[in-house]
């Protein structure tokens, strides 16, 4: 007998405007000269990667960057460090830059406080790409941490600005600054975070509540992916991480529920419709 599951993907959840941005430049050069190289993946999700190299697409790193010549290099939304472009200028590249915009404008924060002589610090992942290239507008100079405990066996300078990576949550940003403060420090906070995907966050979790079941459509790199599970979770227990619609087990889902589909900046709206169809197929 069939399940009957009422699905409801959210329509505020899929790629924020940066990644479209990205895609949509990608896809015109595929079309165009039908191949294009990447400066690491252009979005965290396998799937939306595989889709985009069948249609040409090549991901390099930036050791095969050193190695390139004459051709033309998209640099995705995570934007890139000042070396990047010097590389590039030496070896005739032609960059299709595609950073965010809310990722250049907190670049450009980052290098004037770096050139002010301000000393840094960025709550970010590690090796995150858009860390790794926020980090370059520093000379490599800024303390990242993405836990306070990470501060505890740092010397840190009694006055420093504090930044964020834009993916991060509103409020540890403060309560970070909270605490910096409390502990005696001179604290300057400059919130950049991205609204669209801070807003996602309330948003999420009244879209959550509604459903018997949520199931959570993101790549596993994908970091802000983690946190808006996270935030799924906390309101709804029954929520589940799936990357790719093969992952779903039937036997968790019983007859008539309702269940909510939701998903990172990164996951494309056609896998989170893969995984509707999916669903009502049991």
């Amino acid at each position: 007998m069939a399940k009957d599951l009422q699905v409801t993907i959210d329509k505020d959840s899929g790629f924020c405007f940066g990644v479209v941005y990205a895609i949509d430049m990608a896809e015109e050069i595929l079309e165009q000269d039908g191949y294009l190289y990447c400066l690491g993946d252009i979005v965290h999700n396998d799937e939306e990667v595989a889709r985009l190299k069948a249609k040409g697409l090549r991901i390099i790193s930036h050791a095969d960057l050193a190695d390139l010549k004459q051709e033309k290099v998209l640099i995705r939304a995570h934007g890139e460090a000042p070396e990047t472009y010097r590389i590039a200028l030496e070896n005739n590249i032609t960059l299709i830059d595609a950073s965010c915009p809310v990722v250049l404008k907190l670049q450009n924060r980052i290098k004037a406080s770096h050139d002010q002589e301000e000393k840094i610090l960025i709550f970010g992942k590690h090796g995150h790409a858009e860390v790794v290239g926020l980090q370059g507008q520093t000379n490599n100079e800024a303390i990242v941490f993405q836990d306070l405990a990470e501060l505890d066996a740092v010397t840190l300078p009694e006055k420093f600005t504090l930044y964020s990576q834009t993916t991060k949550s509103v409020d540890r940003f403060y309560e970070i600054k909270d605490e910096l403060l409390a502990r005696g420090y001179e604290v300057k906070a400059n919130d950049t975070i991205c609204r669209q995907v801070s807003n996602r966050y309330e948003d999420l979790g009244a879209f959550a509540r509604q459903y018997d079941k949520i199931v959570f459509v993101s790549g596993k790199k994908s970091s802000n992916g983690k946190v808006l599970y996270d935030v799924c979770k906390g309101v709804n227990p029954d929520s589940y991480f799936i990357s790719d619609p093969a992952e779903l087990d039937p036997a968790i889902f019983q007859n008539h529920e309702t269940i909510g589909i939701c998903g990172a900046t990164s996951t494309p709206m056609w896998l989170m419709k893969k995984v509707k169809e999916t669903l009502e197929s049991y």
